[in-house]
């Protein structure tokens, strides 16, 4: 029986041979063919699916063998071993002109270290300054033409749902054009028209950027609330600009910067021309930044925070009463007498002791004043800075800082200011964004003296015209141009103090206001200081019973008089004005808080 199964092995052998012979001659013809048959991949099914009669050929179809090899029989498929569905990937079913791919999702990536870009908020580009030693003379003959707008009746109202297309028409389209003509948007010759044409288009991107809108042409909420804003509003808001310009003694000088708060944006001039225009934060309506005229000095590199008192109070005392570990995990540190470190676990919370020590915190990427800090001393010890927020830039209102002002791309701007400055490499260098960069990287807080102080001024301008004669208007965020109601008087409706974003706030009844004693009407002036600003923008701003002889009459005064059609008012000289201080707030009435986010150098 042995012999019998072994017999016909020789042969079976020499047909295995045999048959290995022939494999490897083919795989030594394989070169001489044009296109080499590739070992498929088990991970990818290269079967083609049967096309449909007349189908046509596709373009592309990916080809074992540019000869297809007919189609396997069912036996021979059936001997073909199965894949293991766990060991390879999932499979799409192919089409007649794709393959299968393994449908897995790529692996993840590694988590990038890198910071998100910082988005910006749209500025205007306009080289002309928001103040200039004329814009108070430009900004009254502004009031003055509006005043004649408002007397002849001033524009119509636009219907809630005007939202025309380019290209529509529509019954308010004539209402439209007679507003933008009034107010040099639209040339006056523009041919007459129902439609919403491309010259008008452009008129509304005109007025859309003298009011700080997205000038695109589109006519939305925001950009319908600031034309439905009276002609008389507006020339109250361009008086009541004007009027906080008076007195000023501001050093404009050949580089100076100017904050508009309302804008919410900072302007380096240089030789009279805005040379950037940033994107700033400003003091929300209860932390108001406060108008400030002084000179830069300072550029803090890496600074510390000192917590003022105001926030201790209000903010970190809560805290601690909630989360005691908020300091630690902030890196703020308690400093006692002699700047010895006390632990916080020392202090009863529950008490106001702690606004008995100072509160530090260190510098860092976390640091609420970010990496730099840009001195400018005054009497409000407001400053502008960095900020670790800086999502806020990117808004279109910018109202949210605790008084002082946080700039955008503030290393640019820092380099902008210190032009002129000795760099870190001694004579012959300069302070550049790479120089301030390695300083920043350091770590180290270094102080950088400017060559020659730059002069900044922070104004509250809701209206003002530039010398190019156009008219721009802000949000009066903090509600300065409508002054308090007699208590005599009812008002039929609140005025509108807003020129767009801002919903207007609710006003009631002020009660009476207190007098003034006499005594200090006649007050000697006050000597002219490097801080002219006050928490109420400016002590130059006469209150409900204080009208001042040879100013515009205050700008709750009712009926206001049509200025006279011909002669300009001339500012008044420094050293002929009388100084008169600023009443006091009746009760009942929102006292501007000073400001937070404020404190010592550290």
């Amino acid at each position: 029986m042995r012999h019998v199964l072994s017999a016909p092995r020789g042969p079976r052998r020499a047909r295995l041979i045999g048959g290995t012979g022939a494999a490897l001659a083919l795989l030594l013809a394989a070169p001489l063919r044009a296109e080499p048959a590739p070992e498929p991949d088990p991970r990818i099914n290269l079967r083609i699916e049967p096309k449909a009669e007349g189908a046509p050929e596709p373009k592309r179809e990916l080809r074992a063998d540019p000869k297809p090899e007919p189609r396997p029989e069912k036996a021979e498929a059936r001997s073909e071993p199965k894949p293991d569905p766990k060991a390879d990937p999932k499979t799409e079913r192919p089409t007649a002109d794709t393959v299968a791919v393994p449908t897995d999702a790529p692996p993840a990536k590694k988590a990038s270290r890198e910071l998100p870009p910082v988005v910006y908020a749209r500025v205007s580009e306009d080289p002309l300054p928001t103040y200039t030693a004329q814009t108070f003379v430009d900004t009254m003959r502004a009031a003055e033409r509006y005043q004649v707008y408002a007397e002849a009746g001033g524009w119509k109202t636009l219907p809630a749902d005007f939202a025309p297309k380019p290209g529509d028409s529509h019954p308010a389209i004539p209402s439209l054009r007679h507003h933008l003509t009034l107010t040099g948007d639209l040339p006056a010759d523009a041919p007459p028209s129902d439609r919403y044409d491309p010259p008008l288009v452009a008129a509304v991107k005109a007025f859309q950027a003298r009011h700080g809108l997205p000038d695109a042409g589109i006519l939305g909420r925001l950009t319908l609330n600031a034309l439905n804003v009276p002609a008389d509003t507006r020339q109250r808001q361009l008086r009541a600009s004007a009027q906080r310009l008076m007195g000023s003694n501001f050093g404009f000088g050949e580089r100076y910067v100017t904050v508009n708060i309302p804008s919410a944006t900072v302007e380096a001039v240089e030789n009279g021309t805005v040379s950037r225009r940033y994107v700033a934060v400003v003091g929300s309506p209860d932390k108001q930044t406060p108008a400030v005229e002084t000179r830069i000095t300072d550029v803090n590199l890496n600074p510390t925070w000192t917590v003022p008192v105001s926030v201790i109070r209000n903010e970190i005392i809560p805290t601690m009463r909630k989360n005691p570990g908020y300091l630690a995990k902030n890196r703020i540190r308690i400093l006692g007498p002699g700047g010895v470190e006390v632990d916080p676990t020392t202090i009863d919370w529950n008490t106001q002791k702690a606004v008995n020590y100072t509160l530090r915190q260190d510098s860092g990427l976390d640091n609420s004043l970010g990496q730099i800090r840009i001195d400018m001393p005054n009497r409000h010890a407001i400053y502008m800075h960095d900020t670790p927020s800086k999502s806020l830039f990117a808004g279109s209102v910018r109202f949210h800082s605790h008084g002082c002002v946080r700039v955008g791309q503030v290393k640019e701007f820092a380099a902008w200011l210190l032009q002129g400055t000795e760099g870190p490499n001694g004579a012959g260098s300069t302070w550049g964004p790479i120089e301030i960069e390695t300083a920043i990287a350091a770590g180290e807080r270094r102080d950088v003296k400017l060559v020659k102080p730059t002069p900044v001024a922070f104004v509250y301008l809701t209206g003002y015209a530039t010398s190019d004669g156009r008219v721009h208007f802000r949000d009066d965020i903090y509600g300065l141009d409508t002054p308090p109601a007699p208590a005599a008087a009812t008002p039929n409706a609140p005025d509108v103090t807003t020129t767009g974003a801002i919903t207007p706030r609710a006003t009631a009844p002020s009660p009476v206001p207190r007098p003034v004693p006499p005594a200090t009407q006649g007050a000697p002036a006050k000597p002219a200081s490097a801080d002219l600003g006050s928490a109420k923008l400016g002590p130059s701003r006469p209150g409900p019973n204080k009208p001042v002889t040879g100013r515009p009459a205050p700008i709750g005064a009712a009926p206001a008089a049509a200025p006279a059609a011909t002669g300009l008012p001339a500012p008044p000289k420094p050293q002929a004005r009388k100084a008169v201080p600023p009443a006091r707030a009746p009760e009942g009435e929102p006292v501007p808080l000073p400001p937070g986010l404020v404190g010592g150098r550290g």
